[in-house]
């Protein structure tokens, strides 16, 4: 497998990027990380060290055997972040850094894929309609919150406290779920697998990203993945900053990893 572009922006210049992305020979890893002002009291490293570490530890967890599902490795590699700061920070508040994950390996003929959060994998089909995985738990949730969230000033006490109840949603029955402290997350990750003879490539994205779809409606994915393969991520992520600068919507970070030569490991 090829990444044959990757393309990562940070929301605003200045601003450091929280989400993660890399690659192995037979794998790929999209990590997307959040986090509210305020969580800085709770875990002295911050988001985009939670996104990278957990990027890390899951790309190295991955090889082509599939002895062992997705799940369980990014239920591994959450653990072993968790592991790596539970004794200086406070990372069961549910506030502390967590993060959306997709993830895609190839082994026998067949891909595999993982998708935990609201980030996406879109799978590339020959026939011309790509197979799209995503997990709109949180999407869903979050919708009930946009009025009171649009009502009160960024940043502001009020705006904290509506973050802070609609994260209290995470990892719970009823809510959505998300890397973070609890390794059992991993479980209600949607996953599955295709072969990779039906398939012409591959893209992770994260929701800023994925934006230009499912948030903007400028495109549909067939679009999408011709546009990737035409010409790259970096049109995709130019698109979503003109939309978002058109709607007046606060930018966020805006990651692509596009993968071909699926058939070639």
């Amino acid at each position: 497998m090829r990444v044959t572009m990757t393309t990562s922006a940070a929301a605003r210049p200045g601003r450091v990027n929280e989400d993660f992305t890399g690659a192995v020979p037979t794998a790929a890893v999209l990590v997307d990380g959040a986090g509210i002002p305020g969580s800085e009291s709770l875990c002295r490293h911050g988001v985009a060290w939670y996104a990278t570490r957990l990027g890390g530890a899951l790309l190295g967890l991955l090889s082509p055997v599939r002895d062992r599902g997705l799940p369980a490795l990014l239920a591994e590699a959450i653990e072993q972040v968790t592991d790596a700061h539970r004794d200086t920070c406070d990372v069961t508040d549910v506030i502390a850094p967590s993060a959306a994950v997709a993830v895609l390996r190839l082994s026998g003929g067949l891909v595999d894929y993982a998708v935990l959060g609201d980030a996406t994998v879109v799978l590339d089909r020959t026939d011309g309609t790509p197979l799209v995985v995503s997990d709109p738990r949180e999407v869903v949730i979050s919708r009930s919150y946009e009025a009171a969230l649009g009502a009160t000033a960024r940043g502001s006490t009020a705006h904290r406290r509506i973050l802070r109840d609609l994260r209290s949603h995470r990892n719970q029955p009823g809510g959505f779920w998300v890397a973070k402290d609890d390794p059992r997350a991993a479980d209600e990750a949607v996953t599955g697998s295709c072969p990779v003879s039906g398939l012409s490539g591959a893209a992770l994205l994260s929701n800023g990203a994925s934006g230009l779809v499912d948030r903007f409606g400028l495109c549909d994915w067939p679009e999408v993945m011709t546009a990737l393969a035409s010409g790259g991520p970096d049109g995709i992520i130019r698109r979503v900053r003109r939309a978002e600068a058109r709607q007046g919507v606060a930018p966020d970070d805006a990651t692509v990893a596009y993968c071909t030569g699926l058939d070639e490991t």
